[in-house]
């Protein structure tokens, strides 16, 4: 559905400019998305025998046009407006045979000022006046009988159209809104809270996705667990803040040096798990040694360093628990080795 008049000024009608003298080109006839306010005008113009018709909106200060045939104006200012004084009376048709000159500003419509003016307000579910269906001539006359009730049924066509589309953008609304909140539980559900990163229950969900076992049953690949060295003397000596901090420094540390196809979860308190499809040793080794330099190179008030062990896997022999153990065999020998490097498995293994 296209954006609303309501929701833009014209760039030659602004405050202060003199709008008292006609011309320019009529506005195409416009109308909300299936054209249905803009067959409501045009059926007005019709049956009133006017050359011009339209259903504006109030905005703020000014009647903002909906719907018009015949019309040069896409907005008036609402002070000293003819539409203005057909909103003070809801139930009735405004009916001007000869507008006077200087009784209110000029309206101009297509061939000239207009002389002749009915309108009738458009009210909202609650009975407020938000707008007016006008028919407007170049010349003094007035409206019938017939006329007349046929302005009044179209007016309540249009407040149902208004009210039909008002709905329709509330429900629009509403569901982009649940939408969203189904989009925020699912991502908290799946998430770390403090590091963004997957959590411990998104990893069981990637052991039980086709597409994630597709990528790691189409090659090699490479596991590679992260623990942040004495992490518990971060929290005991500079507080859980400042531990916080430096965890959330570390996971974005790590998802800047994996790629789009890699996935890092929070595994335990200070530990990540990263899973590298179609990696090689050397190249997860880089990654983690890249990794390492980047967080000790962190804007803290304390240095942090970090310890990695990384082993490789092949669905054709291996578990993806094999590979895991080894990466944890690899990460407990760089802790024991001095903490702060990256340790490859060189496990040898025999083919099944």
């Amino acid at each position: 559905m296209p954006s609303s008049l309501l929701s833009r000024v014209p760039d030659r009608l602004v405050p202060g400019v003199d709008i008292d003298t006609a011309g320019g080109a009529p506005v195409p006839p416009t109308g909300r998305g299936d054209e249905a306010l803009g067959d409501i005008v045009r059926l007005a113009a019709l049956l009133c025998d006017a050359p011009a018709a339209a259903i504006a909106l109030v905005d703020g200060g000014w009647f903002r046009l909906e719907a018009g045939t015949g019309v040069v104006r896409e907005a008036l200012p609402r002070d000293n407006a003819l539409s203005e004084r057909a909103m003070a009376d809801p139930g009735a048709t405004l009916v001007v045979d000869d507008i006077p000159a200087g009784e209110a500003r000029t309206i101009p419509i297509a061939g000239g000022t207009a002389r002749f003016y009915a309108g009738r307000a458009l009210c909202d579910a609650e009975g407020h006046p938000i707008g007016v269906i006008c028919v407007l001539d170049l010349v003094a006359r007035t409206l019938d009988a017939r006329q007349h009730e046929g302005l009044e049924i179209l007016a309540r066509q249009a407040q149902r159209l208004l009210e039909l589309d008002r709905h329709a953008r509330q429900q629009q609304l509403e569901l982009t809104e649940h939408r969203d909140m189904t989009r925020a539980l699912e991502h908290r559900a799946t998430h770390d809270t403090l590091t963004g990163l997957l959590n411990r229950d998104a990893l069981a969900q990637l052991r039980q996705s086709p597409q994630a076992l597709a990528r790691l049953a189409a090659g090699p690949y490479c596991l590679m667990l992260l623990d942040i060295d004495h992490f518990k003397q971060v929290n005991d000596r500079h507080g859980h803040l400042l531990g916080d901090n430096a965890l959330r420094q570390a996971a974005a540390a790590v998802a800047a040096a994996i790629r789009a196809d890699d996935v890092a979860v929070r595994f335990g308190g200070e530990e990540f798990l990263v899973v590298l499809p179609s990696t090689s040793p050397a190249s997860a080794a880089e990654i983690a040694e890249r990794i390492r330099q980047s967080v000790a190179l962190l804007a803290l008030p304390f240095t942090l360093t970090l310890s990695a062990g990384v082993a490789a896997g092949d669905p054709s022999r291996d578990l993806p628990e094999e590979v895991f153990q080894r990466a944890d065999q690899a990460l407990y020998r760089a802790k024991a080795g001095g903490r702060d490097r990256v340790v490859v498995d060189d496990t040898e293994r025999v083919d099944r």
